[in-house]
């Protein structure tokens, strides 16, 4: 938000200054010394506009008019990319405060209970295909975990750990790619990114076998790139589905927004199993805006959204999935409107994530792929990434990804500002959210570690089906947990 203040306010100085540049050039010259000579063209000159301060008008009318037709270009073409910051949305600017003070307060002051595993076994998204061109190398936190992403000449991605095994300097910063390699900025080791074997030392004979750096299992799809984790490092044990019409180009990129969420992974996934909070939370309609405390206003409460969801898990073999079918519909004054129905099927890949597929009678169909990461423990980096039908004017699916970036922007505010409960208060209508919980808890989506295995401090839980974890050493676990960020993990007894 604040880069595109600065970026509006950059351009309005600039056609303000080419207005007072042209004038003070203009004001300088005779008016019958023209560049052409001869004076003003007469076409100019029957106007009566003819003179400096016109023609600096004309020149700011111009810049105005240009600015115009990149702003009506990108609206009807352009991508939309949104990113929000950790502290921009869901917390309250007030008492002298800023957002960035208010969101400090509110993590300090969390009350932090029983919680699961914070890292859940799965595919996390790391980057967007798009944002890694051939030869290039980014630097991402993903997992607690600071990694080095690169492309190689090739063309396929490469996920390893950022710091380099011989002196740790961070090969994501200033490492350069040489074929399917990458190479350390320090001394030029270079690590493949296939397996992370050391294959050159520039000024050694010999590469030593034990020379190798941590190789993320990754793979490329739908657009992302994603990498593999599991606590005891065991390879994947299922993938994420590839959506067709995305590889095969019917379906192409029209924007993606980003959001930082200050809450447990758990949170957001546990959101669709609960279908209570869609008739008070997302009925008023979204010209209402996100901020909780303005959204139920009287002036905007004759739009409002009617939802029908039902949430299921999957079964064997796709026990690590789950679906949501959601029926959306409009009322304006009281009157339905069904040109504006629209049905969604959400489903849940793992802990991070979900292919929100939805088709419209005459708006066509499209996918929002939305994908969370965990960045620190408490910390998500929550994307939505739209692929619409090419044959359709891409404001379309950029106003369907906004409507969806307000809705989910006011759970943002109740994640923000939230604790995680680990024994919550339900009344049978919301048997969803104990059975989603009950359906996670006996997955391997349970388990966490953080250190590598030869210095791994492995803590025991007892598992019991409704996600409750009887603690071993409670002092100790706590420290570890939520301080130091060390390995938890839990076992089946």
């Amino acid at each position: 938000m604040e880069n595109s203040r600065v970026s509006l306010m950059f351009k309005a100085a600039a056609v303000a200054a080419i207005g007072l540049t042209a004038t003070l050039v203009m004001l300088v010259q005779d008016p019958s010394d023209t560049v052409l000579g001869g004076g003003y063209p007469e076409l100019w000159r029957k106007t009566g506009l003819a003179g400096a301060p016109t023609r600096a008008a004309a020149c700011i009318f111009t810049g105005v008019l240009l600015l115009a037709m990149g702003w009506l270009y990108r609206l009807l073409f352009a991508p939309l990319e949104l990113l929000r910051g950790v502290d921009e949305v869901g917390y309250i600017a007030e008492d002298g405060r800023s957002r960035a003070q208010a969101a400090n307060e509110v993590r300090r002051r969390r009350k932090t209970g029983e919680l699961p595993p914070v890292y859940p076994n799965g595919w996390y998204r790391v980057l967007d295909s798009h944002m890694l061109e051939r030869g290039d190398v980014k630097s991402v936190t993903v997992l607690g975990q600071q990694v080095a992403v690169f492309r190689g000449q090739a063309g396929k991605a490469y996920v390893v750990d950022a710091y380099c095994p011989h002196l740790g300097a961070n090969l994501a910063v200033g490492g350069r790619v040489v074929g399917g390699c990458i190479e350390c900025p320090f001394h030029g080791w270079q690590f493949r990114g296939a397996d992370g074997k050391c294959v050159k030392i520039p000024y050694a004979d010999k590469v030593p076998e034990f020379a190798k750096v941590r190789c993320w299992p990754s793979c490329e799809i739908n657009g992302h790139v994603l990498v593999w984790f599991h606590c005891d490092g065991l390879e994947p044990s299922w993938r994420v589905p590839e959506q067709s019409e995305i590889t095969h180009g019917e379906w192409v990129y029209r924007g993606r927004t980003e959001h930082s969420i200050n809450a447990h992974i758990e949170e957001i996934p546990e959101n669709a199993a609960d279908i209570a909070h869609l008739a008070h939370l997302h009925t008023p309609g979204i010209v209402s805006g996100v901020d909780l405390r303005y959204t139920n206003s009287k002036t905007w409460e004759f739009i409002r959204h009617d939802w029908k969801v039902e949430w299921k898990p999957e079964p064997e073999p796709n026990k690590h999935c789950s679906q949501m079918l959601v029926k959306h519909a409009l009322t304006v004054f009281g009157r339905h409107w069904p040109l504006l129905d629209l049905d969604v099927q959400a489903r849940q890949v793992g802990p991070g994530v979900v292919f929100l597929l939805f088709e419209h009678s005459f708006l066509g169909r499209g996918v929002i792929m939305h994908c969370v990461t965990p960045v620190e423990p408490l910390l998500q980096c929550v994307s939505h990434t739209i692929f619409y039908q090419s044959t359709i004017l891409p404001l379309v699916s950029k106003f369907i990804l906004r409507a969806e970036c307000i809705q989910f922007e006011r759970d943002v505010m109740i994640w923000n500002n939230k604790t995680y409960i680990s024994k919550p208060m339900l009344v049978k209508e919301l048997f969803a959210i104990k059975r989603h919980r009950t359906h996670t808890a006996a997955l391997s989506f349970c388990s966490i570690a953080i250190l590598p295995l030869e210095s791994r401090v492995v803590l025991t839980f007892t598992h019991i089906p409704t996600y409750k974890y009887k603690l071993v050493e409670p002092t100790l676990c706590v420290k570890l947990f939520l301080r130091t960020h060390l390995c938890v993990r839990t076992v089946d007894k």
